[in-house]
């Protein structure tokens, strides 16, 4: 882990008209670590996770991402983030593989790189015996899997994982923890909401 700073928030806070959301928070996530937010539901968590992500205004305060100011045209911070959100997403039209390919069309990836990462990221994530199958037969262990895998498609700087074992038995859990253990190891900077200690304990550097 490096000193880099990579996400920086000061006084960041985010109302919803009288609502106060996320109240003048201070953060820094280096460069390399698995950096945990802890706490229970409506604690707003994924509401600074939406910021960071560009996709919800702040209200008051600073946030940047790589020494960008997310206030501004958020297209550079997109493209170095990958998010796999709380709920499941994925197209039920859709094979296994053809939902990642889908996805990658947001980076501008060409579909036969997009195929090759697909197909390696299957493997990465055990289901690439399932690539031909559609979503609604997977079990929900195997749809956090997926939503991971698609998270990586564009091979991110930083991955935003929120609440990613949610509703997941014991296997499937650790399962997850053990491909998000390995991704540290190759270097990506992972942002993780949850409210399991035991979670946070496992995986995170700070909280």
């Amino acid at each position: 882990m490096s000193s880099e700073v990579l996400i920086k928030a000061e006084s960041l806070t985010k109302k919803f008209d009288d609502f106060l959301a996320v109240d003048k928070i201070d953060f820094q996530v280096l460069k390399g670590e698995c950096f945990g937010f802890l706490g229970p539901n409506g604690a707003g968590k994924t509401t600074t996770m939406r910021m960071v992500q560009c996709v919800l205004p702040l209200t008051s305060g600073s946030l940047s991402v790589s020494g960008m100011d997310v206030t501004r045209p958020g297209r550079e911070i997109k493209k170095m983030i990958g998010v796999a959100p709380q709920e499941d997403n994925l197209d039920p039209d859709f094979t296994v593989l053809h939902n990642l390919i889908v996805y990658a069309r947001y980076f501008d990836i060409p579909k036969k790189e997009a195929t090759r990462r697909a197909e390696e990221l299957l493997r990465f994530i055990q289901l690439d015996e399932k690539k031909e199958v559609v979503i609604d037969e997977l079990s929900s262990g195997m749809k956090r899997r997926l939503i991971l895998a698609r998270a990586l498609i564009n091979e991110p700087k930083i991955l935003i994982l929120d609440e990613p074992t949610t509703g997941l038995d014991p296997q499937a859990r650790h399962l997850i923890w053990d491909k998000i253990r390995s991704l540290r190891k190759e270097g990506v900077t992972i942002v993780l909401t949850t409210h399991y200690l035991e979670e946070a304990e496992n995986l995170c550097t700070r909280i």
